[in-house]
């Protein structure tokens, strides 16, 4: 079986504390003891696109045999599991959202899935974690490393709205 380094974003803005912390036991859980689960830092945000509560964001790594497709089912599992509605606006509050971000250096583009996502490069709250979670990892698209991507980004005024917090995990 070939395994594959998988990055996911994981945000939320309804009880953020109890639901960042069933992600991560849902992600644990859903792709098994072994796959070496890495959590970035979190990071508290203004909610973009709508008004609404600030969202928790971090980025979590973990090591899985499942393809991309398999991988974006059990992410919608996990935040349906969660509360998640997929009848509200896509800018809207949302208990858990967690988006696969890079699988390996793939790219892919179909109805499904998008990879690497798009996000990374346009968001503050996706590459600031993604880059403090791996600097040197190399963006399939861009070629440059997050770190370099991150440098770049929070030259520009939105990254200044990020605050890192120190999370309670128990």
């Amino acid at each position: 079986m070939n395994k594959h380094l998988v990055y996911v974003g994981i945000g939320s803005n309804i009880e953020q504390d109890k639901y960042i912390r069933l992600a991560v036991h849902y992600l644990a859980e859903s792709f098994g003891e072994h796959c070496q689960l890495q959590l970035s830092p979190v990071y508290k945000t203004q909610a973009v696109g709508f008004e609404g509560d600030d969202f928790f964001n971090l980025v979590a790594s973990f090591i899985t045999d499942l393809s991309p497709v398999e991988v974006e089912q059990t992410l919608k599992d996990i935040e349906h599991k969660n509360g998640r509605r997929r009848d509200q606006e896509k800018f809207s509050a949302r208990t858990l959202d967690i988006d696969l971000l890079l699988y390996d250096q793939e790219i892919i583009n179909n109805n499904s899935i998008s990879v690497p996502r798009d996000e990374i490069e346009k968001y503050a709250f996706v590459l600031s974690p993604l880059a403090d979670l791996a600097p040197n990892l190399i963006h399939p698209q861009t070629q440059q490393s997050m770190s370099e991507m991150w440098q770049k980004l929070s030259k520009q005024s939105h990254a200044g709205e990020l605050q890192k917090i120190d999370f309670n995990w128990s």
